[in-house]
């Protein structure tokens, strides 16, 4: 078995993660969470809130997984949400066509449907299920996201939100109004998203449902210097820059194997270095790659197995300043994207305003107010109302838009619900006057980062994951942080004896008074009972024996190097506390 299979064989059998809808048979893209496995998800969701609502003072909100289809029309989705599909006519299924040929020939993001079609029969690629050789249909594009109906019948089109992100955005007016119309400021969600992937065949890897916790930053567009950047600068990245990627391609480094920095062109820099060497584009999004890989490594990712991967100017969006992927290394799958950080301008809110009609622009005010000269359109009124009738107040408003220069000619020229409308030059008046302004209206840039929390779980059990020989069997470990194991502490007496249970029951209710998540086991060997709480990640193990009759101790046993202390009763739930911050207090 490789590290794929022993993960998820272990996160089935001790209730991390199941298949779901098992009963029925089950389908791909689905997982559910068992008692430990949703717990292990909270925790580390915990954490994402401590570092961006409580350290950064992003407050959270929750929007609706349905939106309707105008949200998602101006987001880019019903148009622009979808991956190349082809069918198998021999066995009919459906695959993602760009993955058929990975791997096999160099596949850049921007092949049309027909190239990739053309590349599938050039090479003969057989069907992953049935083996059929020249059975594929054309390539189309497959819109991603789940379509529904809200209300009976089909009276309004919605969709599955395929990202946290849109509601957010569609809620900035309220949300600046919120923080007292200041630039910048945050928000956060965390919450389920949907995507309909084609033939998800990498378990966890890649849902249908899944979890994202999203931070959404909006920024003065003129003024990108971090006020925290100082307290940063001096933090390591291991950075793979967009250069790097493309002097490996020409070398024919592969930065998909093993894990080996040097071919794969990964470097260690400051956050400072990759401002001032313009790697990273400014200080907002350089803070934000510091803050996730704080977040990651406190979770539980390998800081060893943790690079960030600039995008490529062919995988850019057309819309972004920079991009940024955090990626952590797997043993089945290579380098696996985890987090998006991303300065996304102001296309979200510009589209939003365009397909909304609603104005998303903000005024910031200047620190001395700038005397500006201005032109004040003065249409003709006993003119403009007879002529155009219920058209009037639109038309009006045209012209007050207009600039000097439109005002040049024996016409002006305006459109008016698409329509052309030419006015003589002697209908429309003009002066120059100078204004005090005290401030200017732009739309805010975004600095998104998106984490998917479901392939953060996977890296950080795989990561953590480990098996050693003690006393000549081989022991099963997670090595998860103690903030993040779903089991904290376990309480284990000696013997399965009365004398010793019912102490170890009252110790296991003080813990639990004192905020501990604690499991109480008796079954077994003592030897098994610490195999199966070191197979969970549980940190330290409490075992109550004869001495704890007679001088009121315990034993804690540490996971990792499976030391251990004696210590009085009454201390237990502050030394269990203090040890889960800090460590292991060694003998």
């Amino acid at each position: 078995m490789d590290t794929y299979e022993k993960i998820i064989g272990l996160a089935k059998r001790r209730g991390f993660l199941w298949n779901s809808f098992e009963l029925y048979g089950g389908t791909a893209g689905f997982y559910d969470y068992g008692p430990l496995g949703a717990t292990m998800k909270r925790r580390i969701e915990d954490i994402w809130r401590d570092i961006y609502v409580i350290g950064e003072g992003f407050y959270e909100i929750e929007t609706p997984t349905i939106g309707i289809e105008p949200v998602f029309v101006a987001s880019g989705h019903v148009h622009g949400f979808s991956d190349p599909m082809t069918v198998c006519s021999n066995c009919d299924s459906a695959f993602r066509a760009d993955h058929l040929i990975k791997g096999i020939v160099e596949v850049p993001d921007t092949l049309s449907a027909p190239e990739i079609k053309q590349l599938i029969d050039e090479h003969g690629i057989k069907c992953p299920q049935c083996g059929g050789v020249g059975t594929f249909g054309e390539v189309f594009d497959f819109n991603l996201m789940f379509k529904t109906t809200i209300g009976p019948g089909t009276q309004r089109m919605g969709y599955l939100r395929p990202e946290t992100a849109q509601g957010m955005f569609i809620n900035f007016d309220r949300l600046f109004r919120f923080y007292r119309e200041k630039l910048p400021f945050g928000v956060t969600q965390i919450g389920k998203a949907y995507r309909n992937e084609i033939s998800p065949r990498q378990g966890v890897i890649r849902l249908r449902e899944f979890t994202q916790a999203e931070a959404e930053i909006f920024i003065n567009p003129r003024d990108k210097n971090h006020p925290k950047f100082s307290m940063v600068r001096n933090a390591v990245l291991r950075c793979y820059p967009a250069s790097h990627q493309q002097n490996d391609s020409e070398g024919g480094g592969d930065s998909d194997a093993a894990g080996d920095d040097r071919a794969a062109g990964v470097i260690e820099l400051t956050a400072g270095e990759a401002v001032d060497r313009a790697i990273v584009a400014h200080e907002f999004l350089a803070y934000h790659l510091v803050l996730t890989n704080h977040f990651l490594v406190r979770a539980g990712v390998d800081p060893a197995r943790l690079r960030f991967r600039q995008h490529q100017p062919d995988e850019m969006a057309h819309y972004a300043v920079d991009c940024w992927d955090a990626e952590v290394l797997t043993d089945r799958f290579g380098w696996v994207e985890v987090v998006g950080i991303a300065d996304r301008t102001d296309y979200d809110l510009s589209s939003h305003a365009n397909h909304s009609q609603h104005d998303l622009s903000v005024v910031l005010e200047y620190d001395t107010p700038k005397q500006v000269e201005r032109i004040v359109i003065k249409p003709d009124m006993s003119m403009i109302g007879p002529l155009y009738k219920d058209k009037a107040g639109k038309v009006l408003a045209a012209l007050k838009n207009l600039k000097e220069e439109d005002l040049n000619g024996d016409e002006i020229s305006i459109k008016v619900d698409g329509e052309e409308i030419r006015i003589a030059r002697d209908v429309v008046g003009y002066e120059t006057v100078i204004e005090e302004v005290r401030g200017e209206d732009v739309i805010p840039h975004v600095i998104e980062p998106s984490f998917g929390i479901d392939r953060i779980i996977y890296a950080v059990l795989e990561h953590s994951f480990a098996e050693e020989i003690v006393d000549k069997e081989t022991r099963s470990v997670l090595r998860l942080p103690a903030e993040v194991a779903p089991v904290q502490v376990a309480v284990l007496p000696l013997l399965t004896r009365e004398e010793l249970i019912d102490p170890s029951i009252k110790i296991v209710d003080m813990l639990r008074r004192s905020g501990i998540l604690v499991s109480y086991d008796d079954a077994g060997t003592i030897g098994r009972r610490y195999r199966r709480n070191d197979e969970i990640g549980t940190p330290f193990s409490v075992t109550i024996d004869y001495d704890t009759l007679d001088d009121d101790t315990v034993t804690i046993r540490d996971r990792d190097s499976m030391l251990q202390i004696r210590v009085q009763v009454r201390e237990l739930a502050e030394k269990v506390h203090a040890m889960m911050r800090s460590g292991f207090d060694s003998p």
